[in-house]
């Protein structure tokens, strides 16, 4: 006869928010120091790495990956487990000072360290869209000591990553090593957006037509201009999709992002006549307003830091030093550096008054009454919320 059953109640039991799926294979020797960094014959010195993280594009990948599980391998066998690195998905290895060590085949917790573009409560899903930036990857149910070391192997899509630190001096520096994985997630899981980037003819296209990969888009809608501009396709098909996603619960949602800063807070009425006035398709009146107060906005952020005012080409240098900041490193899902060239080159780019080259994406040419009325268009229009919304990110 079966027990019966406890009645649920309302009251909150504690519980493991998370937990390793498994135990680990303990190992011993593991005589893992250092990679050699060059050739060298026989008796000569070498150089060696100690500390190290790269991808499976990098060029001494395999070579240091199939050496380290060789080693790991044989001393599993050695302790009676039979295993194939190759298998795994994720292979952490902690090694303690006396040689031994503990080898995490897919069961360890991994948890990431995330920029949300929203607000959330504790037990909300998140989704890749809700994700504005991927700083750090952790273990947090795995002890690892300061004179530990560690070899990091995992996959994403098909990718892998490699990150070891033989910690010479018995100073592991945790922080450092969770940053340091999180750069190599970020970079497999989003490497076709670094790729569009890097290559200037698809990033000068992108910048051409008024994209950057924001915040807001992106994911899959940055990809979608992105692989439109790779093949030399016109942009206009996309354009009008993404025009078509912005209805009137995401841009409150940009609103509401804007209204969480305090520099942005001083423009609360000229900021809502913008989004008012993107909503009843006038374009015009968007240009016009946004892009002649972003410099105040930025202006703003920078005396509430510095306590003074500055030019133009100081605050451009603060925005992308500020996202800097807030990342901790420079090339985070932001794009500090890109979006610095992307306000250069597109939002605050130079115009010739008397060849009446201006356009409405340049702040110099709309501030100036010299922008083609036919250039108020309303995807140029979104382009400004967007470079306003980026800024709410970095500052």
């Amino acid at each position: 006869m079966s027990e019966p059953l406890e009645p649920i109640t309302d009251t909150q039991m504690p519980g493991v928010l998370a937990a390793n799926i498994g135990t680990p294979i303990k190992l011993s020797d593991l005589m893992l120091d250092g990679v050699t960094a060059e050739a060298a014959r026989s008796g000569d010195a070498v150089k060696i790495w100690t500390r190290l993280h790269l991808t499976s594009d990098d060029r001494f990948f395999h070579r240091i990956v199939e050496g380290l599980a060789a080693h790991v391998e044989y001393r599993a066998r050695e302790a009676g487990h039979y295993i194939s690195l190759t298998r795994s998905g994720f292979i952490l290895l902690v090694i303690h000072p006396d040689n031994t060590g503990d080898l995490w085949l897919d069961t360890a917790a991994v948890t990431l360290q995330v920029l949300a573009k929203r607000s959330m409560v504790a037990g909300t899903v998140l989704f890749e869209n809700d994700i504005a930036d991927l700083t750090a990857m952790s273990f947090p149910l795995v002890e690892i000591g300061p004179h530990d070391r560690v070899v990091c192997i995992f996959r994403e899509g098909w990718r892998f990553a490699l990150f070891f630190d033989f910690n010479p001096k018995g100073e592991l520096a945790i922080a450092d090593m969770e940053r340091d994985l999180g750069t190599l997630h970020r970079r497999l899981k989003y490497r076709d957006l670094y790729d569009a980037i890097a290559d200037e003819n698809v990033f000068g296209r992108l910048i051409d037509a008024g994209w950057f990969p924001f915040v807001e888009i992106l994911g899959r809608e940055f990809r979608n201009l992105a692989t439109q501009c790779e093949a030399g396709f016109e942009l206009e098909e996309v354009e009008k999709k993404l025009l078509a996603a912005f209805n009137a619960q995401r841009i409150e949602s940009m609103f509401v992002r804007w209204m969480a800063k305090p520099h942005f807070a001083g423009k609360e009425r000229l900021l809502r006549s913008a989004l008012n006035n993107f909503a009843a398709g006038d374009s015009i009146a968007v240009i016009k307003i946004v892009l002649t107060e972003i410099e105040g906005i930025l202006r703003e952020a920078y005396r509430r830091v510095q306590g003074k005012g500055a030019k133009l080409k100081r605050l451009l240098e603060f925005a992308v030093q500020s996202a800097e900041a807030k990342a901790g490193q420079p090339d985070t899902l932001l794009f500090p550096a890109a979006f610095g060239h992307y306000l250069k080159s597109y939002t605050f780019a130079d115009f010739d008054p008397v060849a009446r080259t201006g356009n409405a994406g340049s702040r110099h040419a709309v501030g100036h009454g010299e922008a083609d009325a036919d250039s108020y268009t309303h995807v140029r229009a979104l382009q400004a919320l967007l470079t306003l919304d980026q800024l709410a990110f970095y500052t």
